[in-house]
Protein backbone atom coordinates (compact mmCIF):
# COMPACT_ATOMS: atom_id res chain seq x y z
CA UNK A 1 0.00 0.00 0.00
CA UNK A 2 1.52 3.36 -0.99
CA UNK A 3 2.12 5.91 1.55
CA UNK A 4 0.21 8.62 1.90
CA UNK A 5 2.31 12.11 1.73
CA UNK A 6 1.58 14.68 4.48
CA UNK A 7 2.10 17.96 3.69
CA UNK A 8 4.15 20.33 5.67
CA UNK A 9 1.31 22.84 6.90
CA UNK A 10 1.56 26.10 9.03
CA UNK A 11 -1.84 27.69 10.73
CA UNK A 12 -1.60 31.49 11.01
CA UNK A 13 -4.36 33.75 13.49
CA UNK A 14 -3.96 36.85 15.12
CA UNK A 15 -6.67 37.91 18.50
CA UNK A 16 -7.10 40.12 21.13
CA UNK A 17 -8.74 38.50 24.61
CA UNK A 18 -11.22 35.90 22.04
CA UNK A 19 -10.17 32.65 24.60
CA UNK A 20 -13.12 30.46 23.64
CA UNK A 21 -12.67 30.18 20.23
CA UNK A 22 -8.52 30.14 20.86
CA UNK A 23 -9.02 26.92 22.51
CA UNK A 24 -11.44 25.57 19.70
CA UNK A 25 -8.69 26.59 17.31
CA UNK A 26 -5.54 24.99 19.32
CA UNK A 27 -7.33 21.78 19.96
CA UNK A 28 -7.84 21.30 16.13
CA UNK A 29 -4.59 23.09 14.38
CA UNK A 30 -2.51 22.08 17.55
CA UNK A 31 -3.21 18.66 17.69
CA UNK A 32 -3.45 18.32 13.44
CA UNK A 33 -0.68 19.96 12.62
CA UNK A 34 1.74 20.13 15.69
CA UNK A 35 1.89 23.21 17.76
CA UNK A 36 5.41 24.28 16.84
CA UNK A 37 3.41 24.65 13.39
CA UNK A 38 0.95 27.39 14.91
CA UNK A 39 1.92 30.73 14.89
CA UNK A 40 -0.35 33.37 16.87
CA UNK A 41 -0.28 36.90 17.22
CA UNK A 42 -1.00 38.04 20.70
CA UNK A 43 -2.67 41.49 20.15
CA UNK A 44 -1.94 42.71 23.65
CA UNK A 45 0.31 40.73 25.19
CA UNK A 46 -2.41 39.26 27.27
CA UNK A 47 -1.04 36.52 29.56
CA UNK A 48 -3.56 34.48 29.38
CA UNK A 49 -3.23 33.98 25.35
CA UNK A 50 0.24 33.19 26.07
CA UNK A 51 -0.40 30.77 28.31
CA UNK A 52 -2.94 28.74 26.53
CA UNK A 53 -0.29 28.68 23.26
CA UNK A 54 2.29 27.37 25.22
CA UNK A 55 4.39 25.10 22.57
CA UNK A 56 3.11 27.45 19.96
CA UNK A 57 4.57 30.81 18.21
CA UNK A 58 3.21 33.48 19.89
CA UNK A 59 4.43 36.90 19.00
CA UNK A 60 3.01 39.53 20.93
CA UNK A 61 2.28 42.98 19.83
CA UNK A 62 1.20 45.79 21.78
CA UNK A 63 -2.30 46.22 22.24
CA UNK A 64 -3.19 50.43 22.27
CA UNK A 65 -6.18 51.35 19.83
CA UNK A 66 -6.15 52.74 16.76
CA UNK A 67 -7.99 53.50 13.60
CA UNK A 68 -7.53 51.44 10.31
CA UNK A 69 -6.51 48.52 12.56
CA UNK A 70 -7.61 46.16 10.32
CA UNK A 71 -5.52 47.13 7.57
CA UNK A 72 -2.38 47.30 9.63
CA UNK A 73 -3.23 43.69 11.10
CA UNK A 74 -3.76 42.39 7.37
CA UNK A 75 -0.50 44.14 6.26
CA UNK A 76 1.52 42.01 9.12
CA UNK A 77 -0.12 38.54 8.66
CA UNK A 78 0.69 39.30 4.37
CA UNK A 79 4.05 39.34 5.03
CA UNK A 80 4.38 36.50 7.81
CA UNK A 81 2.27 34.34 5.69
CA UNK A 82 4.78 35.01 3.15
CA UNK A 83 7.76 34.39 5.06
CA UNK A 84 6.20 30.93 6.49
CA UNK A 85 5.45 30.16 2.84
CA UNK A 86 9.79 29.79 2.61
CA UNK A 87 9.27 26.89 4.58
CA UNK A 88 6.03 24.94 4.31
CA UNK A 89 4.06 23.36 2.02
CA UNK A 90 0.86 25.46 2.58
CA UNK A 91 -0.06 28.25 5.18
CA UNK A 92 -3.60 28.51 6.47
CA UNK A 93 -4.67 32.05 7.13
CA UNK A 94 -7.42 33.57 8.99
CA UNK A 95 -9.24 34.45 12.01
CA UNK A 96 -9.32 32.52 15.56
CA UNK A 97 -13.04 32.20 14.52
CA UNK A 98 -12.39 29.86 11.22
CA UNK A 99 -11.26 26.37 10.53
CA UNK A 100 -10.30 24.83 7.55
CA UNK A 101 -11.98 21.16 7.86
CA UNK A 102 -11.57 18.21 5.45
CA UNK A 103 -14.98 15.95 5.22
CA UNK A 104 -14.72 12.96 6.88
CA UNK A 105 -16.14 10.74 3.96
CA UNK A 106 -12.61 11.31 2.12
CA UNK A 107 -10.67 9.63 4.65
CA UNK A 108 -8.11 12.13 4.74
CA UNK A 109 -6.54 14.35 7.31
CA UNK A 110 -5.69 17.97 6.40
CA UNK A 111 -2.57 17.39 5.79
CA UNK A 112 -2.53 13.85 4.03
CA UNK A 113 -5.02 16.12 1.46
CA UNK A 114 -3.06 19.06 1.21
CA UNK A 115 0.15 16.40 -0.04
CA UNK A 116 -2.62 15.51 -3.08
CA UNK A 117 -2.60 19.58 -3.97
CA UNK A 118 -0.23 21.06 -5.97
CA UNK A 119 2.35 24.27 -4.53
CA UNK A 120 2.26 27.40 -5.23
CA UNK A 121 -1.34 28.69 -5.41
CA UNK A 122 -4.60 29.46 -3.63
CA UNK A 123 -6.91 27.22 -2.37
CA UNK A 124 -10.45 28.38 -1.50
CA UNK A 125 -12.87 25.92 0.90
CA UNK A 126 -16.22 26.43 0.69
CA UNK A 127 -17.71 28.62 3.72
CA UNK A 128 -20.16 27.49 6.31
CA UNK A 129 -21.61 29.47 9.03
CA UNK A 130 -22.47 27.06 12.63
CA UNK A 131 -25.51 28.27 13.67
CA UNK A 132 -26.70 28.06 17.47
CA UNK A 133 -30.17 26.98 17.03
CA UNK A 134 -31.50 28.21 20.00
CA UNK A 135 -34.86 26.75 19.53
CA UNK A 136 -33.75 23.08 19.80
CA UNK A 137 -29.77 22.94 20.60
CA UNK A 138 -29.68 23.57 24.42
CA UNK A 139 -26.39 21.49 25.27
CA UNK A 140 -23.38 23.75 26.04
CA UNK A 141 -20.29 23.48 24.09
CA UNK A 142 -17.62 22.27 26.37
CA UNK A 143 -15.14 20.39 24.51
CA UNK A 144 -16.08 19.52 20.17
CA UNK A 145 -18.73 21.84 18.78
CA UNK A 146 -19.84 19.74 16.53
CA UNK A 147 -22.61 17.50 18.32
CA UNK A 148 -24.30 20.42 20.00
CA UNK A 149 -23.98 22.10 17.27
CA UNK A 150 -24.87 20.55 13.87
CA UNK A 151 -26.43 23.55 11.94
CA UNK A 152 -24.71 25.44 9.19
CA UNK A 153 -25.90 27.89 6.99
CA UNK A 154 -24.47 28.36 3.55
CA UNK A 155 -21.71 31.93 3.61
CA UNK A 156 -20.21 32.53 0.43
CA UNK A 157 -18.62 35.88 2.62
CA UNK A 158 -16.41 33.34 4.32
CA UNK A 159 -15.44 30.83 1.40
CA UNK A 160 -11.96 32.30 1.88
CA UNK A 161 -8.63 32.09 -0.28
CA UNK A 162 -7.09 31.04 2.85
CA UNK A 163 -4.61 28.06 1.68
CA UNK A 164 -1.87 29.99 1.00
CA UNK A 165 1.83 28.54 -1.21
CA UNK A 166 2.13 31.41 -3.46
CA UNK A 167 3.45 34.44 -3.55
CA UNK A 168 0.39 36.98 -3.47
CA UNK A 169 -1.00 39.73 -1.57
CA UNK A 170 -4.10 38.93 0.26
CA UNK A 171 -6.78 41.46 0.96
CA UNK A 172 -8.35 43.44 4.53
CA UNK A 173 -10.47 40.63 5.56
CA UNK A 174 -9.46 37.70 3.59
CA UNK A 175 -11.67 37.34 0.63
CA UNK A 176 -9.94 38.14 -1.90
CA UNK A 177 -6.13 37.83 -3.23
CA UNK A 178 -4.42 38.64 -6.15
CA UNK A 179 -3.79 35.24 -7.72
CA UNK A 180 -5.50 34.46 -11.01
CA UNK A 181 -7.30 31.07 -10.94
CA UNK A 182 -9.21 29.61 -8.46
CA UNK A 183 -9.10 26.11 -6.99
CA UNK A 184 -12.16 24.76 -5.00
CA UNK A 185 -11.53 21.48 -4.32
CA UNK A 186 -14.58 19.06 -3.30
CA UNK A 187 -14.82 17.96 0.72
CA UNK A 188 -12.96 21.03 1.62
CA UNK A 189 -14.89 23.46 3.90
CA UNK A 190 -14.33 26.71 6.50
CA UNK A 191 -16.66 26.60 9.17
CA UNK A 192 -16.93 30.04 10.43
CA UNK A 193 -17.71 29.89 13.87
CA UNK A 194 -19.30 33.54 15.49
CA UNK A 195 -23.01 32.17 15.88
CA UNK A 196 -22.28 29.11 16.79
CA UNK A 197 -23.00 29.91 20.76
CA UNK A 198 -25.56 32.62 21.68
CA UNK A 199 -23.59 33.67 25.17
CA UNK A 200 -20.29 33.69 23.74
CA UNK A 201 -21.85 35.94 20.58
CA UNK A 202 -22.67 38.57 23.22
CA UNK A 203 -19.50 38.92 24.74
CA UNK A 204 -18.13 39.32 21.46
CA UNK A 205 -20.01 41.99 20.60
CA UNK A 206 -19.87 43.44 24.07
CA UNK A 207 -15.82 43.62 23.21
CA UNK A 208 -15.73 44.78 20.05
CA UNK A 209 -18.32 47.74 20.82
CA UNK A 210 -16.10 48.61 23.53
CA UNK A 211 -12.83 48.38 20.91
CA UNK A 212 -14.77 51.16 18.46
CA UNK A 213 -16.01 53.34 21.02
CA UNK A 214 -12.94 54.01 22.59
CA UNK A 215 -10.77 54.83 19.51
CA UNK A 216 -13.54 57.20 18.13
CA UNK A 217 -13.46 56.45 14.54
CA UNK A 218 -15.87 55.93 11.69
CA UNK A 219 -16.74 52.97 9.99
CA UNK A 220 -14.87 54.47 6.74
CA UNK A 221 -11.89 55.07 9.14
CA UNK A 222 -11.61 51.78 11.00
CA UNK A 223 -11.66 50.25 8.37
CA UNK A 224 -13.88 47.26 9.66
CA UNK A 225 -17.60 45.46 8.79
CA UNK A 226 -20.11 47.42 10.45
CA UNK A 227 -21.41 45.12 13.52
CA UNK A 228 -18.13 46.42 15.45
CA UNK A 229 -20.26 49.19 15.88
CA UNK A 230 -22.83 49.49 18.68
CA UNK A 231 -25.61 51.49 16.76
CA UNK A 232 -25.26 48.68 13.84
CA UNK A 233 -25.18 45.80 16.15
CA UNK A 234 -29.42 45.15 16.43
CA UNK A 235 -31.01 42.62 18.86
CA UNK A 236 -29.05 39.88 19.44
CA UNK A 237 -31.51 37.48 20.45
CA UNK A 238 -33.42 38.44 16.86
CA UNK A 239 -30.27 37.82 15.23
CA UNK A 240 -30.16 34.33 16.14
CA UNK A 241 -33.74 33.79 15.72
CA UNK A 242 -34.07 35.15 12.25
CA UNK A 243 -30.96 32.09 11.45
CA UNK A 244 -33.15 29.59 12.83
CA UNK A 245 -35.78 30.27 9.84
CA UNK A 246 -33.45 29.90 6.89
CA UNK A 247 -34.77 27.65 4.59
CA UNK A 248 -34.05 23.86 5.51
CA UNK A 249 -32.56 21.91 2.90
CA UNK A 250 -32.41 18.24 2.56
CA UNK A 251 -29.07 16.51 2.34
CA UNK A 252 -26.09 17.78 1.77
CA UNK A 253 -25.35 18.55 -1.70
CA UNK A 254 -23.13 21.39 -1.62
CA UNK A 255 -21.56 20.60 -4.92
CA UNK A 256 -23.94 23.05 -6.86
CA UNK A 257 -22.73 26.07 -4.54
CA UNK A 258 -19.17 25.85 -5.14
CA UNK A 259 -19.62 25.70 -9.08
CA UNK A 260 -21.15 28.88 -8.80
CA UNK A 261 -18.11 30.26 -6.99
CA UNK A 262 -15.95 28.65 -9.81
CA UNK A 263 -18.19 30.17 -12.64
CA UNK A 264 -18.49 33.63 -11.31
CA UNK A 265 -14.64 33.69 -10.86
CA UNK A 266 -13.25 36.98 -12.34
CA UNK A 267 -11.16 39.94 -11.56
CA UNK A 268 -12.58 42.43 -9.25
CA UNK A 269 -12.52 45.89 -11.07
CA UNK A 270 -9.25 46.87 -11.47
CA UNK A 271 -7.51 46.34 -7.89
CA UNK A 272 -5.41 43.14 -8.90
CA UNK A 273 -7.64 40.94 -6.57
CA UNK A 274 -10.16 38.45 -8.14
CA UNK A 275 -13.17 37.64 -6.39
CA UNK A 276 -16.71 35.66 -7.39
CA UNK A 277 -19.95 36.40 -6.66
CA UNK A 278 -21.16 35.93 -2.76
CA UNK A 279 -25.20 35.78 -2.91
CA UNK A 280 -26.65 35.57 0.41
CA UNK A 281 -28.63 32.13 0.64
CA UNK A 282 -30.81 32.20 3.21
CA UNK A 283 -30.37 28.11 3.60
CA UNK A 284 -29.76 25.93 6.30
CA UNK A 285 -28.34 22.88 6.47
CA UNK A 286 -28.38 20.09 9.22
CA UNK A 287 -24.61 18.34 8.78
CA UNK A 288 -24.48 14.48 8.30
CA UNK A 289 -23.50 12.72 11.39
CA UNK A 290 -20.22 11.93 9.91
CA UNK A 291 -18.97 15.09 11.17
CA UNK A 292 -19.35 14.97 14.63
CA UNK A 293 -16.39 15.63 17.35
CA UNK A 294 -14.44 16.91 13.44
CA UNK A 295 -13.97 20.11 15.73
Amino acid sequence: MATKKTARVAAVTMLRDDLFYLKIWLAHYGEMLGRENCYIINHGHTPEVAEMAKGCNVIGIPGHHHKNFDMKRWRLLNNLVQGLNAYHDHVIVGDVDELVVIDPELGLSLPEFLGQQKQRQVITPLGLEVVHRIDIEEEPIEDKVLGPRLHVRLAPHYSKPCIISAGVKIARGGHFTQYEKINAPEGLYLFHLKFCDFGEYCKGMDRRNAVTAQIGATKREASIGGHWFADARGDDRAVFERLGKYAMQEGFDLGPFRQAMIDSFEPREETGFYHFERPDYELQFKLPSRFVGAF
